[in-house]
C-alpha cells in the first residue's frame, strides 16, 4: 500500500514536559521540546533526528527514508510508500525484506526518570489503523532493552495500544477501538517516578485516562523518544 501516513502536531500547551523534585519537595517544570519543533527546518534540526537512534533498520519489512518525512506549521507527517529491489534487513541473526520506505524521527534529547521527578509526553496524532500498518509513539533504552514504553501504537487492526515492555514476556498492555482514524486524537504519557525503582505510567487518549501501569526497574534508565 502506497501513501500510509501519520500525522503529528504539537497543542497549544508544551509538547514534551520534565517534572524535576525540588529540595523543598516543591515541582519544576522544564520544557524539553517546545510546540514550535515542527515550525521550520532550523527548528526541526534543534529537536529531532531522522530515522531510528541506531540507524534506518529495526525489525520490520519497512526501511527508514528522511524523504518520507515532511514538516510545516506546527505538523509532521510521516508517510510510507511500496518499493521493490532493497537490501534484505537483518535483526537477531534473520535477513528480512524490505518491502517499504517509511518516515521516522527521533528526539535529540535522552529520557531518564530521576528522583521525584517524571515527564508529560503530550501531541495530537492521525493514525491510520489499515491492516499491515504500523505507527507508533514510545520510547526504548538507550542500552539495552527493555525498558520499553509504547505510548501509542497502530497495529493495523482498527485499535490502538498501550504497552510497557519489562521484559518479553512480562509486559502490560491495553487494547482499545480507536474511533475516526482520519481526525485528530490526542495522546498523553504521564511517568512518574514511584520508589526509586519503578515507574507509574498513566496512558491517556483525548483528555480521559485509559490505563495506568508499571515500569519495573525504568528509574535513572535512559531512553529515546
Amino acid at each position: 500500500m502506497a501513501g500510509l501516513v501519520l500525522t503529528m502536531h504539537f497543542p497549544s500547551a508544551c509538547s514534551l514536559l520534565l517534572l524535576l523534585a525540588a529540595a523543598s519537595g516543591a515541582s519544576a517544570v522544564r520544557t524539553m521540546i517546545p510546540k514550535t519543533s515542527f515550525d521550520s527546518q532550523a527548528n526541526f534540526d534543534a529537536d529531532w533526528n531522522y530515522n531510528y537512534p541506531w540507524g534506518t533498520d529495526h525489525n520490520g519489512g519497512a526501511r527508514m527514508d528522511r524523504n518520507q518525512v515532511r514538516f510545516s506549521n506546527g505538523m509532521v507527517t510521516l508517510t510510507a510508500r511500496k518499493v521493490t529491489g532493497q537490501k534484505d534487513a537483518t535483526h537477531g541473526g534473520k535477513k528480512i525484506k524490505i518491502n517499504y520506505l517509511s518516515g521516522a524521527i527521533s528526539a535529540k534529547e535522552h529520557f531518564n526518570v530521576s528522583r521525584g521527578g517524571g515527564y508529560d509526553f503530550s501531541g495530537e496524532f492521525r493514525a491510520t489503523t489499515a491492516k499491515g500498518t504500523w505507527p507508533a509513539f514510545w520510547l526504548t533504552a538507550v542500552q539495552g532493552w527493555p525498558p520499553e514504553i509504547d505510548m501509542a501504537e497502530w497495529k493495523g487492526s482498527g485499535k490502538i495500544s498501550f504497552n510497557t515492555f519489562n521484559t518479553s514476556s512480562v509486559l502490560s498492555w491495553k487494547d482499545v477501538n480507536y474511533p475516526s482514524p482520519d481526525q485528530f486524537h490526542s495522546i498523553k504519557c504521564e511517568v512518574r517516578d514511584i520508589n526509586q525503582r519503578d515507574v507509574s505510567v498513566k496512558f491517556y487518549m483525548d483528555g480521559s485516562l485509559v490505563t495506568t501501569q508499571v515500569g519495573g526497574n525504568f528509574f535513572g534508565k535512559p531512553m529515546y523518544l
